[in-house]
């Protein structure tokens, strides 16, 4: 596929941003990252699909919360950029500028993975005391607020408590952010579990948008988010899911985690397109085709 001959201004692990004046153009690439390093494949439709789920909730969500969105067509880009509506379409859209707070907001469902650990160690996650005789993949009794640092491309976020998020961005903004994101999370989870997906636990970013808190970034895609299939849960045991944990879970047995990432097998290729083409069609009750091809 045609790549953008524009150099982007910020180049994350999967998106790429372009400073567009008053706005900002983001464009999910079909990269993928896996224990914060870049894999050098690439999963077929993966930008698109991320960024039409995010285009669905923030849609369903507008009356909920406030978001960055502008626009998906290309046609109401800046000009440079329409020359490139082939690769632009359906993975992209144009945003509202932003100031970004500081802290990754994620709440929690279900018990797995980091909060697991901490829970076996101590009976907490987060600083959150949780009731005894949890185990992997419990639902949680009520969703939690689970803050983390962000970190600089290529460290590890940091848990932390809501009292170091307070320290952060001070106690009235940690208030917003926590009931903001179990909000927003908690009608999710309602509305994918009539659609047959267990949202087990999600990360959510806001940024200060004349003075107004916004929902920004990716919302409750398989990258910011785990998805589980209802028909298949099973309360103490790992569960399968719809996210990249099928890439992860063939590194963990194909790679010793040094050096530079493995290639991976056609076949879980096609195994992550397909898991990623299949939460969209979930979700938003809709066949996946690429926009291009419509």
């Amino acid at each position: 596929m045609a790549q953008m001959e524009i150099r982007p201004d910020s180049h994350g692990k999967v998106r790429d941003i372009y400073d567009c004046g008053d706005s900002l153009l983001m464009v999910a690439s079909d990269r993928i990252s896996a224990f914060d390093f870049i894999l050098p494949d690439e999963i077929p439709h993966k930008g698109e699909i991320l960024t039409r789920i995010s285009q669905f909730w923030f849609e369903r969500f507008a009356d909920l919360m406030p978001n960055h969105l502008i626009s998906m067509d290309v046609a109401d880009y800046p000009e440079e950029y329409r020359t490139y509506e082939a690769y632009l379409t359906g993975r992209s859209m144009l945003v509202k500028k932003a100031q970004p707070l500081p802290i990754e907001c994620i709440v929690r469902g279900y018990l797995t993975g980091s909060g697991k650990k901490t829970y076996d160690q101590d009976g907490t996650v987060c600083g959150i005391r949780l009731p005894d005789g949890l185990t992997e993949a419990s639902k949680i009794p009520e969703a939690i607020f689970t803050p983390s640092t962000k970190a600089e491309l290529g460290d590890h976020d940091e848990n932390i408590s809501f009292e170091r998020c307070a320290e952060i961005v001070g106690l009235d903004m940690a208030e917003q952010l926590r009931d903001a994101s179990l909000k927003i999370y908690n009608a999710a989870a309602e509305y994918a579990l009539t659609r047959g997906i267990i949202i087990a636990d999600t990360k959510f970013e806001f940024g200060l948008i004349d003075g107004q808190l916004t929902l920004i970034d990716e919302c409750l895609t398989p990258d910011s988010s785990r998805f589980w299939p209802a028909d298949e849960y099973a309360e103490g045991n790992v569960q399968p899911s719809y996210d990249k944990q099928y890439v992860r879970d063939w590194l963990k047995a194909n790679w010793d985690m040094t050096g530079e990432p493995p290639h991976l097998p056609t076949d879980v290729i096609a195994g992550t397109s397909a898991r990623y083409e299949e939460a969209f069609q979930i979700i938003t009750g809709t066949e996946f085709t690429p926009m291009k091809e419509q």
